[in-house]
């Protein structure tokens, strides 16, 4: 099963932030957020801090093919 995080993209678009304001918003690594825009696996503490700041759910940052 692989990941795509296109939605959390589009997300950050709609909301005026770059990747770099998730990085500071979150305290994730930059590792953290090169492996989310490489579509790779990720803990679910990183997607639990990435929804609480954007005030999301999982399906909304996250797509699974």
């Amino acid at each position: 099963m692989t990941v795509n995080y296109n939605k959390l993209w589009k997300l950050l678009i709609d909301m005026g932030m770059m990747k770099k304001d998730l990085r500071e918003k979150t305290g994730l690594t930059t590792n953290a957020i090169a492996k989310l825009g490489k579509n790779e696996h990720v803990s679910t503490e990183v997607l639990c801090k990435i929804c609480e700041i954007l005030g999301c759910e999982f399906d909304d940052i996250i797509d699974f093919m």
